[in-house]
This record gives C-alpha cells, sequence and structure tokens, in this order.
C-alpha cells in the first residue's frame, strides 16, 4: 500500500467513525447508548467494554468500510478504464456505494459472528441472520452520492465541496438508514441489553 493510499483510508476509516457516531443521534435521539469502555467519560456503567457495544460497531465498521470503500473504487476504475467519479459515472457509482457497504458490513458482521463470545454456539446461525439484515440495509443506500448535490442547493457549493458535505454529511445519513432499516435500529428498538436498562426499559 502506497503512503498516499494508506493517508486515504486512514482519512475514510475517521469519517466513518465519526459518522457512525453521529448517527446514533438521528436513530436514538433521545436514547442513552452504550459505549462500553469509554462510558464512564460520559458517567454510565459499563457492562461490556467492547464486545456488543457501539463502540465495537463504530470502530469496526468503519475499519471494514474504508478498506471496501477504496478496494471497490479501484475495481471500477479498472473495469471503467478511468477514475470512478459520480458526475461521469452515476449509474456505476451507485453499484459502488452498494457493493462496498454490502462486503464491508458484511465483513464485520462475519468477523463478530466468528469472534464475539457472546455469539458462542450460535455464530453461523448470527452471521446468515446479520449478512441478510446487512443486505437489506446496505439497499437503502443508493441516496449517498446524491446527497452533496442536494446540499449544495440548500448551502451553496461551497459547503457541499468540504468534507463536512462531500464525505460526512452523506455517510452519517446512509449509516442511519443501513442500521435503521437493515437492523430496526430505531428509537427503543434496536437496543443492547445494556441499554434497555440505562434507559430504563422493560423488555416486553
Amino acid at each position: 500500500m502506497s503512503q498516499q493510499l494508506g493517508k486515504a483510508v486512514a482519512t475514510t476509516f475517521g469519517t466513518y467513525m465519526i459518522a457512525d457516531y453521529l448517527s446514533n443521534y438521528i436513530q436514538h435521539p433521545t436514547q442513552k447508548m452504550d459505549y462500553g469502555i469509554f462510558n464512564p467519560l460520559i458517567s454510565r456503567e459499563v457492562d461490556q467494554k467492547w464486545w456488543g457495544t457501539r463502540t465495537e460497531h463504530i470502530v469496526g465498521v468503519a475499519g471494514c468500510l474504508a478498506v471496501t470503500d477504496h478496494a471497490s473504487q479501484a475495481m471500477f476504475a479498472k473495469i471503467l478504464k478511468k477514475p470512478l467519479c459520480f458526475g461521469k459515472s452515476p449509474g456505476a457509482f451507485v453499484a459502488h456505494t452498494f457493493f462496498f457497504i454490502f462486503t464491508g458490513v458484511t465483513l464485520y458482521v462475519g468477523a463478530d459472528a466468528a469472534l464475539n463470545p457472546h455469539h458462542k454456539g450460535k455464530r453461523m446461525e448470527t452471521f446468515k441472520e446479520e449478512t441478510y439484515a446487512s443486505y437489506v440495509g446496505s439497499n437503502t443506500a443508493w441516496f449517498e452520492p446524491f446527497v452533496p448535490g442536494v446540499f449544495a442547493k440548500v448551502a451553496g457549493n461551497a459547503a457541499a465541496g468540504t468534507w463536512f458535505g462531500s464525505s460526512l454529511l452523506p455517510a452519517t445519513l446512509a449509516y442511519a438508514t443501513v442500521k435503521g432499516v437493515g437492523w430496526n435500529d430505531w428509537g427503543n428498538d434496536g437496543l443492547n441489553d445494556h441499554e434497555m436498562k440505562l434507559n430504563a426499559i422493560v423488555k416486553k
């Protein structure tokens, strides 16, 4: 990996971590989230330090997506014989968006199913269920490449061309729909057991 590519992947990784964190405020605006090892920083009790927490998801998914995003861009550029650009190849870019999100999230759920001790005895079942959720959620992210254009009409081209307008905002909205629709992760739904406790919600 070249130094330039490594820097690009690292920047994407950071952007996706922030996007995942921010998307929680869209999906769960009034609920308390479980960030595991970081809970004491926001005066919350720690149940699990890593496995099954929002922090595991934020770091794990962002890492997988950063890799698949750049790998997919390179693959499509090789097929098209030119750099992948939404303005010049919108259809290919939308296909790339679905492909890299689905493969990235599925890579994460595969690793989680294999390594998370909470899935012991049901690893393959978990992987199949999570892969289906990944497929459903990834189908909702088709709009991501269109976000900068819409944002430009609202805030102007200069704002749309910034890191926020061109990268963070589209990623945050995509994270919210992929997680929200794929895993029904909205409001009081989709919370882990510790989040149910933090929010004083009794299981039905």
